[in-house]
């Protein structure tokens, strides 16, 4: 089966766009995959037009101008652009040039947003991304991203590598030193998500419900028997705090402070990793049969309110799965509401009564599905 990996890099808006598409650029060429066509979008905000500022300095650049509409929502705004879509070839661009726009953002061209792709033909090994998928992947290669945003410019790096996975082996393929070598370029991974792709470009994407229908049915019930069940399981995990319900449970004024700490105080003992630094925490694991359990709690970015979410997830013939469950943080709060966290003492006791909850799922729940679905592969490692 052909597995598409998008490797996400931590990427510091304090260094230089340039920078970073020069150091890119250069791992490239180093590793002999020749001199990239690199595909560009900018795009203007509705203030200052960058377009118009960059045209005058490179007139050149006029043939690439058009209008787009990323969002059928919003109007459309100008932007220079050598991006025909999926499938078609990008007029080629001297790199120099995008090079000295890069170095002009953001005071000198503040586009609302950038993206450059370095399409690598060697990242796909003649593999296509299947037509039903490719909106939702980019070509594979370099992915460069900034745009602006409410409290400074956002910036994104990431590959997408397509490899020949055997879901009978334990480990994936290795990548060529050439590949390693570019993405070394590319900065600190952060994060990894696999894509199971069909071969055939004319084919939907696989479902468990295609790929493996009775063991499809046979999930959905027992998340069912578990979604009917959760106050008689709430009970039977004896959590700590007894916490007032959500319409009750409201503090004027209070925050919740720090989270990281104790969701790994809690967490860590039971084999769960703590990913995440605002917002949102991913806490997962890995089962005996390779599937992951993990418990995801959106804490908000702007709100005080908590919504935890559990999920086994794995892969049968080649189709991904996930058996998903809302939790409530007390035995009075509502399944699968959000939950105002108060203070710091209110969010040490909705983490203690999430990590007893859990706790109980990872002895009834998770080896229920494992017994369902079969072991996964030892490379399935889904981050999302």
């Amino acid at each position: 089966m052909h597995l598409a990996m998008h490797t996400i890099f931590a990427a510091s808006r304090k260094e230089p766009l340039a920078d970073v598409l020069e150091r890119v650029h250069a791992a490239i060429i180093k590793a002999d995959f020749g001199e990239p066509q690199v595909q560009f979008a900018l795009a203007d905000s509705r203030g200052v037009s960058s377009v118009d500022r960059v045209l005058k300095r490179f007139p050149g650049l006029e043939r690439f101008t058009k209008s787009i509409q990323p969002n059928p929502a919003v109007a459309a705004v100008k932007a220079i652009s050598n991006n025909a879509g999926p499938g078609s070839s990008a007029e080629p661009i001297d790199f120099a040039i995008l090079l000295e726009i890069a170095r002009g953002v953001p005071r000198s061209f503040p586009f609302h947003s950038i993206g450059i792709q370095f399409p690598l033909p060697a990242f796909s090994d003649g593999t296509e991304i299947p037509a039903t998928m490719v909106h939702q992947l980019p070509v594979p290669g370099i992915s460069v991203g900034d745009r602006w945003w409410v409290n400074g410019r956002l910036r994104s790096v990431s590959a997408l590598i397509i490899v020949d996975a055997d879901p009978a082996a334990k480990k994936l393929p290795p990548l060529p030193d050439s590949i390693t070598a570019v993405l070394a370029a590319c900065g600190k991974v952060k994060k990894r998500v696999q894509v199971p792709l069909v071969s055939a470009p004319a084919q939907p994407r696989p479902t468990i419900d295609t790929a493996a229908p009775e063991i499809a049915a046979s999930i959905r019930a027992a998340v069912a028997d578990y979604r009917s069940r959760i106050a008689e399981i709430v009970e039977s995990a004896k959590l700590p705090h007894d916490l007032p319900p959500n319409q009750e449970a409201f503090t004027a004024g209070a925050t919740a402070g720090p989270k990281k700490p104790e969701l790994v105080r809690a967490f860590t003992p039971m084999g769960y990793d703590c990913r995440g630094e605002s917002g949102t925490f991913t806490m997962r694991r890995r089962t005996p049969g390779n599937l992951t359990a993990e418990l995801m709690l959106d804490v908000g970015t702007w709100s005080n309110m908590a919504l935890a979410i559990f999920r086994v997830l794995g892969l049968v013939n080649g189709a991904g799965f996930k058996a998903t469950l809302f939790l409530p943080v007390s035995r009075r709060a509502a399944v699968g509401g959000q939950y105002p966290m108060g203070g710091p003492e209110r969010f040490r006791q909705i983490v203690d009564n999430l990590a007893a909850l859990v706790a109980e799922l990872d002895r009834t729940f998770v080896p229920a599905i494992e017994a369902i679905a079969g072991p996964a592969p030892d490379w399935y490692k889904p981050e999302n």
